[in-house]
């Protein structure tokens, strides 16, 4: 068995799922977009400009997506968000940067916490992109 993270874009995401996509394996190393599938013309759940079905890495680890223009009752929810482990300060302030900017909105400020907080490295940030995905970025030991 092997899990792997899916991402529907739908309401006001819907229609930005490739460029999203694009956006994350342009800042990422080790990344790419492996497919998309759009859908074909009178398809339920979507139109030709609109992405059926989609691969992509993210430094190496698989991630698929999806878009929907149904009228969803759910989205995006910081509660099930991306966590990247980062092996430099340089690399978690760009990443960080980069994510939570045009438009995305800083959760939680990337700073220095010492072992009384959150306890996951020696820096560490949480912030949502412009295209609703919530990240978690930590600077591992």
């Amino acid at each position: 068995m092997q899990s792997i993270t899916f991402l529907t874009f739908v309401g006001e995401q819907c229609g930005k799922a490739k460029k999203a996509i694009e956006f994350y394996t342009s800042i990422f190393p080790n990344s790419t977009i492996e497919s998309i599938v759009n859908y074909a013309e009178g398809e339920p759940g979507g139109t030709p400009d609109l992405v059926k079905y989609g691969v992509f890495t993210l430094n190496g680890i698989e991630y698929r997506f999806s878009e929907s223009n149904y009228n969803h009752t759910w989205s995006f929810t910081p509660a099930v968000s991306l966590f990247v482990d980062c092996d430099s300060e340089i690399e978690i302030k760009a990443l960080f940067k980069k994510l939570s900017g045009n438009g995305g909105q800083v959760m939680i400020p990337l700073d220095n916490y010492g072992p009384d907080n959150y306890g996951f490295g020696k820096m560490f940030g949480w912030c949502e992109d412009q295209y609703g995905i919530s990240w978690q970025l930590n600077l591992i030991d």
